[in-house]
């Protein structure tokens, strides 16, 4: 392991990396703003798998061999894309027929609830590339390959981001469900929401499919 300078320094800058507004923060406040905060803490813990996930591949090279190949990339941010943007438009799809539902006397759909929504997290976040290639250019800095076992230091290093970030993902979550329970009284706002979280998935879809693989 580094020394405890350089771990309080890695610490530092994961957790400043971990607050900092990105697709996976977008994510979990989307799921939470459509289906609650019991999804929206499933989808975070989700999420952190599939980072584990890539943390494991960048450990073994296994993201390295992606991350050089144009092809695999390629296949890799499109299955992904494909993914969230089929669950966004699942999303928007839902909120509609529960509102054309509720004024033709019916009851809404039930939601998705936290055993899919940690499944469709772990998806998400796993067949992200980008978290991939984030991991390989940010970790390696903090690798003291003097001190053997380098591997075991890239999945330590790993867990300690993913845990930060996930836990920034929770506190995410209870500000969105907090928004979401105060729309509680209006329906029509509700429906809004889900809208707009489902058109938020979509665009994430949109920008990992426009995603570069990074220059060697």
């Amino acid at each position: 392991m580094p020394d405890l300078t350089q771990f309080a320094l890695y610490c530092a800058a994961a957790f400043v990396l971990a607050v900092t507004p990105g697709p996976g923060i977008f994510y979990v406040a989307a799921r939470t703003l459509a289906g609650g905060r019991a999804e929206g803490i499933a989808s975070s813990f989700g999420t952190g798998l599939g980072g584990m996930v890539h943390v494991l591949a960048g450990s073994l090279g296994v993201s390295a061999i992606v991350l050089t190949s144009a092809e695999l990339f390629s296949v890799l941010k499109l299955i992904g894309a494909a993914y969230l943007i089929w669950l966004g438009l699942r999303t928007l799809q839902s909120a509609r027929r529960d509102a054309a539902t509720s004024l033709n006397g019916g009851s809404a759909a039930p939601p998705i609830g936290p055993r899919q929504a940690f499944r469709e997290g772990v998806l998400v976040e796993a067949l992200n590339p980008k978290t991939a290639a984030f991991f390989l250019a940010f970790i390696p800095q903090f690798v003291d390959p003097t001190e053997g076992h380098v591997a075991l230091q890239f999945m330590i290093l790993g867990f300690v981001s993913v845990v930060l970030n996930t836990l920034a993902d929770v506190v995410v979550v209870f500000a969105a469900s907090g928004i979401r329970q105060g729309a509680t009284a209006r329906p029509a706002l509700i429906r809004r929401l889900r809208e707009f979280s489902g058109a938020a998935i979509i665009a994430l879809g949109i920008g990992l499919a426009l995603a570069r693989r990074p220059a060697n």
